[in-house]
């Protein structure tokens, strides 16, 4: 089975290097193509307006001057000499849950998989204390990762989904199984922007990530990750909403 690897915290982040130990539990036909530079929030957006640059560390390890979704685009079509079987995104430092899927560049990494129409999987650590920095604890990720991904390799996925994965923030022994949930909300009402001023006198603003209420019902991610599960979400890319199809029709003569 070859297996890509990819993530938007780096090349060189911690997390990337947890995914490959995963990884290698179930292959040795290993490609690791990822952004050269955190993309944390970068979305399922591409480079336009500059070239991309690829740099070779090793035979199968590169590094894209872009985002998670300019990594898998690299792979696929420059870089490996056929398409994986199997491609992973992360393991990401921070949760991917609820709405958050939306700007995850994790998620999105998975996303271009699943409309190239490879198997993809996003993982993330949640961690519960501000400021650690790359000191993140990944214990559940490497715990838990093969135990997570083994029931989906011969899983049935529908076209054009994929599969969002998160671990707990607890200790590798305290997490208490697996959950198969559906997508969380946020209530984003609350969220922050830190105010400050530069060196030079000039006012910034930094998006928080902190002090946003959520909202867990019965059965979700931010539920089953509260409660020391690891979660694990199918994803679809068709957002169309059925439900008002008809109505808009109606109201423009369809």
């Amino acid at each position: 089975m070859r297996i890509l690897l990819t993530n938007d915290d780096g090349i060189h982040a911690p997390g990337f290097e947890v995914l490959e130990r995963i990884a290698r539990q179930f292959s040795d036909d290993i490609w690791m193509v990822a952004p050269a530079e955190e993309q944390s929030g970068a979305g399922h957006s591409l480079t336009l307006n500059q070239p991309v640059r690829l740099r070779q560390y090793s035979e199968r390890r590169f590094a894209v001057s872009g985002t998670p979704t300019d990594s898998v685009m690299m792979a696929l079509r420059k870089v490996m000499p056929a398409a994986p079987d199997l491609i992973l995104s992360g393991v990401n430092r921070g949760a991917n849950l609820g709405d958050d899927v939306t700007y995850s560049g994790t998620v999105s990494a998975a996303v271009e998989g699943a409309l190239a129409g490879i198997r993809s999987i996003a993982l993330s650590q949640v961690y519960s204390r501000e400021g650690m920095g790359d000191a993140v604890p990944f214990a559940a990720a490497e715990a838990w990762g093969a135990k997570a991904i083994a029931p989906l390799l011969d899983a049935p996925f529908a076209p054009r989904t994929l599969v969002n994965i998160n671990f707990p923030p607890v200790a590798a022994d305290d997490v208490f199984g697996i959950r198969v949930v559906r997508q969380g909300f946020h209530d984003y009402a609350r969220g922050s922007v830190v105010e400050g001023t530069d060196p030079r006198g000039y006012r910034y603003f930094w998006f928080g990530l902190h002090g946003i209420e959520h909202t867990p019902g019965h059965a979700t991610d931010l539920e089953a990750i509260q409660d020391g599960y690891v979660s694990v979400t199918p994803l679809q890319l068709d957002l169309t909403h059925d439900p008002s199809l008809a109505d808009l029709a109606s109201r423009y003569g369809g």
